[in-house]
């Protein structure tokens, strides 16, 4: 190993451990290497910039701000609602909605931790007050929301496109499809044996007076995920397209229809939006460069040796990338590893012939995971502090359900037709 390699991972790990922001993490470790290699900071400032140069980037505010303005309103209890007409009456039923509803918001927001704080604020206290434990609560509330990952429009998915060179996000949009589908499956038998054996009661139903205002709502409320991926599908608009109308349908609906928030409240939204684009754009910038000293230090090419040098099996070496993903996904947000991550997997991956649509899905599911796993998880942090029990007990309660997603990971690992049934099937 150079020393130009140890001294990225040390200052790396050091600025990470004095708890810098990964994106001034990346940053600086950046600049501490050129400087020690001699690179002129010129060529690290053209990186940055480089990084988000991208016109695929510009789907993420859209994607990011319709989010925030359906999460500000009461979209969260009208799905709690509507999924509670499918499956509330049944033996826990109310655990069961909570899936689903993580699931549809999923396919708005696009974004785990934004899922577990609407749908949790929701569910959590509603299941506590009906008999489930608390530390059940928020394992099946952290779980679920993770299904926000894979089920598109996620921007993470976009932010693989750009880091992998130019990935389709269509493709990446509807290979996600089927696996969430799955995750959610796997959550549902799960959630029934678990209610049966703690003895859980059957939910409540919905009145067959109030089904027609519950199915209105929630078809409206769905309707801005429809529009993003129907439009992007047909080939109507581009993601960026999709995106925007998506966000002038969401403030319509939010402001003018349902009436939840006054119009004072937008200031409020787009100064949120506007904080959380400007933070994921200075980590994509900041990641830009970090890859490419990595590339310039052969960070890539010493890694897929040594994976080659284990075993050149297909199957076991997507192995070890979980393992070695789903690690790395616990102590670090899920957004710096994809950009971190990416330029150093794909090119082994893609040499051992696995399609980087799938790829991309594999990636996603496992920092989504991630997401859940101790000691950090940032989902299971947020759903513990909904919930007020410790992260011990909620990474205690998680375990059969970290189980599920874990299996389902790898169905789809090594049933790549999963993946890549609905890509195919549109593309042909």
């Amino acid at each position: 190993m150079t020393t130009g390699t140890i001294i990225l991972l040390v200052s790396f790990i050091v600025l990470l451990l004095l708890r810098f922001p990964v994106a001034v993490v990346l940053a600086l470790s950046s600049l501490i290497t050129a400087i020690y290699l001699g690179i002129p900071l010129e060529v690290i400032g053209q990186r940055i910039v480089q990084g988000i140069n991208s016109y695929g980037l510009l789907a993420i505010p859209f994607f990011i701000l319709a989010g925030m303005i359906m999460s500000e309103g009461g979209l969260a209890m009208r799905l709690v609602n509507f999924a509670q007409l499918f499956v509330g009456a049944i033996r826990g039923g109310l655990a069961m909605v909570n899936c689903i509803a993580c699931m549809l918001f999923g396919n708005i927001s696009g974004s785990a931790a934004a899922d577990v704080a609407s749908v949790g604020s929701v569910m959590i206290p509603t299941m506590k007050k009906k008999g489930y434990d608390a530390d059940f609560s928020v394992a099946i509330t952290s779980a679920a929301a993770i299904q926000g990952t894979v089920m598109p429009p996620s921007y993470n998915m976009i932010l693989y496109a750009v880091a992998a060179g130019g990935v389709s996000i269509s493709s990446l949009f509807l290979a996600g499809i089927i696996p969430c589908l799955l995750m959610l499956t796997g959550l549902l038998i799960a959630t029934f044996f678990i209610s049966k054996k703690r003895g859980y009661e059957k939910g409540e139903g919905i009145p067959l007076r109030d089904a027609p205002k519950i199915i209105k709502d929630g078809f409206l409320s769905l309707l801005t995920g429809v529009i993003i991926l129907g439009g992007i599908f047909s080939g109507w608009f581009t993601p960026t397209e999709s995106g925007a109308i998506a966000c002038i349908y969401a403030y319509i609906i939010t402001f003018f229809v349902y009436k939840d928030l006054p119009l004072k409240h937008s200031k409020i939204i787009f100064l949120k939006t506007f904080r959380t684009v400007s933070m994921v754009l200075f980590l994509i910038a900041s990641s830009a460069a970090f890859a490419w000293i990595l590339t310039y230090l052969k960070i890539p090419h010493l890694l897929a040796e040594t994976l080659l040098s284990i075993s050149d099996n297909p199957l076991i070496i997507l192995l070890i990338i979980n393992i070695l993903l789903l690690l790395l996904g616990s102590p670090m947000d899920m957004a710096p590893l994809i950009l971190i991550m990416t330029p150093i997997l794909f090119p082994i991956v893609t040499a051992l012939g696995v399609d980087p649509v799938h790829f991309g899905i594999i990636m996603i599911m496992n920092l989504g995971i991630g997401l859940i796993t101790p000691p950090v998880g940032t989902v299971l942090f947020v759903g513990a502090a909904i919930g007020k029990v410790s992260i011990e007990r909620g990474a205690k309660a998680l375990i059969p359900l970290y189980f599920v997603l874990v299996v389902v990971l790898l169905i789809v690992t090594y049933i790549p037709s999963i993946s890549m049934w609905l890509p195919n099937l549109m593309s042909s």
